[in-house]
């Protein structure tokens, strides 16, 4: 942050806060700096100080407007984390001293929050562990849930201007700093988003009407996502600037992918991904996938444009430190933009073969960022009828004519998602022969590569993972492993893959295959 960007001196209220006196005892105080805030942690309480700073994205420049940002912040927070955010206090000037709260004149404007483990936030946890398959899981609903709750944009609310207004202010901030970045590389990334934003202004509009633009988080990164309780909550929200949060769910949600993939955490980032879609349960979402790779190339050139405002406030092997990380996301924005191809991959094989397993392992390496999309029967099904992931079906539920109308809503969310540019992966049983040339089709009709993967293993081996299943979308049990082993299958034109040992086992066969031109 440069001295430019600040307009009033805080450092009393800030030596204020950090006194532990103030807090009425010798507990240290913890203080958290960012661009737009200080933060005092000290015993269970945390609390937040605006930062006295214009920047033309935020404008914290008087004690009201800083006043109206902790009142907004409480009020757009409230909703994903109630147990958080206490309320605001002033620190007010009584008899010559300061105080917080109580009368007096009030000196500056605070949000008062229940402090919680700060090395639980999801960037600290990222860096030091493995983010959990159950816990991303939670994360993808918690936000889809929070999608669902948020109200939608006026109706006049232009979402391409926003966008494009985003994408001009990111142009002119990395062509006013050509030390730091490129020329070349910033008018080459700016024609190009620019490219990107025409392409996709007209499904913008249509989602736009369609209600996808919504009150949205606005900054929903790692670190603004804590595991409190062993439960992902969001956090940190924009108060200050209701146009940058009011957006296409997509593009909050990009965010945090784009936080995932660029940390190298691409399998995570496809899987929230994927649970996103699941847990919103709308086809409409797949259809504007094909904003996705602008909504990605965005969030990393605004990563890049705070990071480097930011950039003064560091130096010696810190500050390299940090040019480094600015140009990475800066390149990133460019990498985001680059066409990659679209294509399908088809895995079937009995119950117990790990198709899932391999669609998810195939899955992040397939197509733009962040991977393919992946279909799965078992989950389409219990959606179909309404009922929780690991919510056990009647057998009704797999009759023939039943099934038949899952495999065709698996199909034509892969269609969709073809159309939009994105790579897929279909994972179903697919027995019949009718079934197996039926998503072939789909590829086919859109000029997409398509692999398919037949899986086998000892039926006594499907069984006893049958067996040992829990906590998953399938229904199937040993004894209807017996039942598909007597399967007429038909003309078997797919690639056989033996997954005897695993399918992690037949994943580099399987990325090989992959790399030369797909074949049915």
């Amino acid at each position: 942050m440069t001295d430019d960007h600040v307009v009033a001196d805080q450092g009393a209220v800030f030596a204020f806060l950090a006194d532990p006196a103030t807090h009425g005892g010798t507990a240290p105080v913890v203080r958290i700096d960012t661009h737009g805030a200080a933060v005092f942690l000290v015993g269970d309480d945390a609390y937040k100080v605006k930062r006295a700073v214009d920047f033309p994205f935020m404008d914290f420049s008087t004690l009201e407007k800083r006043r109206a940002a902790c009142e907004g912040e409480i009020a757009v927070n409230r909703p994903n984390a109630p147990d958080l955010y206490l309320g605001t206090l002033p620190v007010v000037e009584r008899e010559g001293h300061l105080a917080l709260g109580g009368p007096g004149t009030p000196v500056e404007w605070l949000v008062h929050m229940r402090r919680f483990d700060e090395t639980r936030t999801l960037d600290c946890m990222a860096a030091r562990e493995t983010l959990g398959k159950d816990m991303l899981a939670a994360l993808a609903r918690a936000i889809a849930e929070a999608h669902h709750r948020v109200p939608a944009a006026p109706a006049d609310f232009d979402v391409v201007a926003e966008l494009r207004e985003i994408a001009a202010d990111n142009a002119a901030s990395f062509l006013g700093a050509p030390d730091l970045f490129p020329p070349a590389e910033a008018r080459a990334l700016a024609d190009a988003t620019t490219q990107a934003l025409a392409g996709c202004a007209d499904l913008l509009r249509a989602r736009a009407s369609a209600g996808f633009v919504r009150r949205c988080h606005g900054d929903l990164h790692l670190r603004n996502i804590a595991l409190i309780e062993n439960r992902p909550v969001l956090f940190d929200a924009i108060e200050f600037n209701p146009a940058l949060a009011t957006c296409d769910l997509l593009y909050d949600l990009a965010f945090l992918l784009m936080d995932l993939w660029e940390r190298g955490l691409k399998s995570e980032a496809n899987m929230v991904f994927n649970r996103y879609l699941w847990a919103m349960d709308d086809e409409r979402h797949y259809s504007g996938l094909a904003a996705l790779p602008l909504f990605l190339s965005l969030r990393a050139a605004i990563r890049a444009k705070v990071g480097a405002a930011a950039l003064a406030r560091r130096n010696g092997a810190g500050r390299a430190s940090a040019e480094a990380e600015v140009l990475a996301y800066f390149r990133a924005a460019s990498d985001f933009l680059s066409p990659a191809p679209s294509l399908l991959v088809a895995v079937g094989g009995l119950s117990g073969t790990g198709k899932s397993r391999l669609a998810a392992r195939l899955a992040p390496g397939l197509g733009h960022a962040p991977g393919a999309v992946v279909l799965r029967s078992d989950v389409e099904r219990k959606a179909m009828h309404g009922v929780g992931e690991t919510d056990r079906l009647p057998a009704e539920a797999y009759a023939p004519g039943a099934a038949d109308a899952v495999y065709a809503r698996m199909r034509r969310r892969v269609d969709l998602a073809l159309a939009a540019g994105s790579a897929a992966v279909a994972d179903a049983v697919h027995a019949r022969a009718a079934e197996r040339d039926a998503i072939a089709a789909v590829a086919e009709a859109r000029h997409a590569p398509f692999l398919g993967l037949w899986l086998t293993a000892p039926v006594e081996v499907l069984r006893a993972r049958v067996a040992r299943r829990k906590n998953d979308a399938s229904d199937a049990t040993p004894a209807v492993v017996e039942q598909q082993a007597d399967y007429d299958l038909g003309p078997m034109l797919w690639r056989q893959v033996d997954v005897s040992e695993g399918s992690d086992a037949a994943l580099g066969t399987v990325e090989a295959w992959l790399r030369q031109p797909a074949a049915r």
